[in-house]
């Protein structure tokens, strides 16, 4: 089986390149059409994967589109996968008269939330195009947009980041903390609000969760906040905007940038945060995976692994009150958070595991492939029938 993958960059997106590390452990020949250029490029190919450069942007449509045509005339996959809303469009508007049947692996929820980002993803959407949203949240609303629950698989994007072991103390050692401190932490890219959208503030909630940051220092004075991740697709200003926000209304947060050792930063949490407006599963899988104390909000993919009470606490979107509540809960009840963090653990072992995620979506390629096939048969017999009528 030959399965092309687009990807719209070679900086991040390291879920994609880790679902298609296993698939050519499983015999698949895979290729990935992206943007050359970037870090990710040669881990593709050190994993064994053909990397063909296509710069998928909507901005230049036209030659994207027509690159990507040109790809598949040569290539001739079994299947297309993709990966992201813009490479998805970009691939429907290629090969609106090419039978090869695609798949859209939906990353996020974020283009669903949105009527007219929802309805123009599944208005250039054909009948060999099939979905594979990563959240119960994105598989229900496909539903409730009528697509076909045979065109639809929920799966999920795994990791490996379980299997990871790092050292204790790292972090607390670089924030000078003593062994009396409580240290909690939010692991996020910064993201800007979209005005068109009406947003105000940003998409990952880092002005709620310095918010709720501030109420509880006043509470707990040894407290202290962190902030891993920077700035997202040039949102430097933002990324300003947010450490001036953070200085004026609790100093007690530090905020670190982008770092590469976040599984070795994530063991000194006493509480992991993810206060996002939008989200999949996001990084409380990895938080989950690592045994930190996690809350969440409700949106998205969280309360797929986040579930209440459980295996960590939810609160709803932009409540900074509700999220400082459920954070003091875990600072304060430590045998109480222990729970969850071990009930956690064990549940996104089992769930995110990369090597079981990527076998079930080889299923779902075969699955395809199957219906595919048949759809073909019916298409011709159809086509028999009624040219038998016409001779008749």
């Amino acid at each position: 089986m030959v399965v092309l993958h687009l990807v719209k960059t070679s900086v991040g997106a390291m879920w994609a390149l880790r679902l298609m590390r296993e698939l050519v452990a499983q015999g698949i020949e895979v290729h990935v059409a992206l943007p050359c250029g970037g870090p990710c490029e040669a881990l593709y190919r050190e994993a064994g994967i053909t990397t063909h450069d296509i710069d998928f942007s909507l901005r230049h449509c036209a030659a994207s589109a027509r690159a990507l045509r040109q790809l598949v005339g040569r290539l001739r996959p079994d299947i297309i996968h993709s990966h992201f809303v813009v490479t998805t469009l970009v691939m429907r508007l290629a090969l609106r008269r090419d039978p090869t049947p695609r798949i859209f692996e939906v990353p996020g929820p974020l283009h669903l939330e949105h009527l007219l980002t929802r309805r123009l993803e599944l208005l250039t959407a054909q009948a060999c195009d099939y979905w594979i949203p990563t959240c119960r949240w994105s598989y229900e609303r496909y539903l409730r947009s009528r697509v076909p629950p045979e065109r639809l698989h929920l799966g999920y994007y795994g990791g490996e980041i379980a299997r990871e072991r790092s050292e204790r103390g790292v972090l607390r050692r670089e924030l000078g903390l003593g062994p009396d401190d409580l240290l909690v932490g939010m692991v996020a890219y910064m993201y800007p609000p979209k005005r068109l959208l009406g947003q105000r503030r940003g998409l990952k909630g880092h002005e709620d969760f310095i918010d709720a940051m501030a109420l509880l220092c006043a509470r707990h004075p040894n407290l202290h906040g962190v902030c891993i991740g920077g700035a997202w697709g040039g949102a430097v200003e933002y990324e300003r905007r947010i450490r001036r926000y953070g200085a004026e209304h609790c100093p007690q947060v530090t905020f670190l940038g982008t770092r590469r050792d976040v599984a070795t930063l994530y063991r000194d949490l006493d509480c992991a945060v993810h206060p996002s407006h939008s989200e999949n599963l996001g990084g409380a899988g990895e938080s989950l995976a690592l045994g930190v104390p996690t809350v969440a909000t409700t949106v998205g993919g969280f309360p797929d692994i986040v579930i209440d009470g459980w295996t960590g606490l939810l609160v709803p979107p932009r409540s900074p009150r509700e999220l400082a509540a459920a954070i003091e809960r875990m600072i304060t009840d430590r045998a109480y958070a222990a729970r969850l963090a071990a009930a956690g653990k064990r549940y996104v072992e089992r769930m995110l595991d990369v090597r079981e995620t990527s076998a079930d979506v080889a299923r779902f390629y075969d699955e395809v492939l199957r219906r595919e096939a048949h759809r073909r048969k019916v298409k011709q017999a159809r086509g028999r029938r009624a040219a038998g009528a016409e001779g008749r």
